[in-house]
């Protein structure tokens, strides 16, 4: 089990007339969280492609791509190629999960799956052991700045546990509404990567990435 938190600034909040400052910003933190939406998937767009590929110029942080999209298959070449180093798919939308994770691994990536609030747990039985990472959704995807589900946090747990019965530990990312008034909760229930936008967004960035981050670590130390 990871024994640290990893903080993953979504740039879904930055200030995109000013980017490669914004990446300065939240240099201090340990991945860049790059939200694609594709207006089908969920009732919303974002960027692709050619934006990926500047970012991945403007930082040396790995870049944690979560693909909201229908049909990642066809698209997750390109993600590659312009420079993911971990590429999340939903759930919701891959028959063919255990291909697309095969996919990501050959290519040299890291492979993670995402869940809806309103998907189970359970789906993930039959490749939680091929999984880097597990996203749990603490919002519906597709819009910043929502507030955060508190059933989530019992979620997370089951997450958890579902791995430990399994014998591996891929780490569990939570993505929604996380802030320092419940990062604390939602590590001590086994997450160790967390997804923060407007709580970084704002004032001092590196002073908000310490703040969530030492929340966090006062609920990783009380991970049964």
């Amino acid at each position: 089990m990871l024994e640290d938190v990893l903080i993953a600034p979504s740039i879904l909040s930055a200030n995109f007339l000013e980017l490669g400052s914004e990446l300065e910003r939240i240099s201090s933190a340990d991945l860049v969280h790059f939200d694609v939406m594709d207006g089908s998937f969920v009732p919303n767009l974002s960027f692709g492609i050619p934006i990926l590929k500047q970012v991945k110029k403007a930082t040396e942080l790995p870049l944690d791509v979560h693909l909201m999209i229908e049909h990642p298959d066809s698209l997750l070449d390109d993600f590659i190629d312009a420079g993911a180093d971990y590429v999340c798919f939903h759930q919701e939308a891959a028959p063919h999960a255990h291909r697309l994770i095969s996919h990501i691994h050959e290519r040299g990536c890291k492979a993670a799956m995402a869940l809806n609030p309103g998907t189970a747990p359970c789906v993930l039985e039959s490749v939680v052991g091929d999984l880097d990472m597990i996203l749990v959704m603490t919002v519906d995807p597709g819009f910043g700045g929502q507030a955060f589900i508190p059933s989530s946090i019992e979620k997370v747990r089951e997450v958890r546990a579902l791995c430990d019965r399994h014998g591996v530990a891929p780490l569990i990312e939570v993505d929604g509404g996380i802030g320092t008034a419940n990062a604390a909760a939602i590590c001590e229930a086994g997450a160790n990567v967390l997804v923060a936008g407007s709580s970084v967004f704002r004032g001092d960035y590196a002073d908000n990435i310490q703040s969530i981050r030492e929340q966090a670590r006062q609920g990783i130390s009380r991970q049964a």
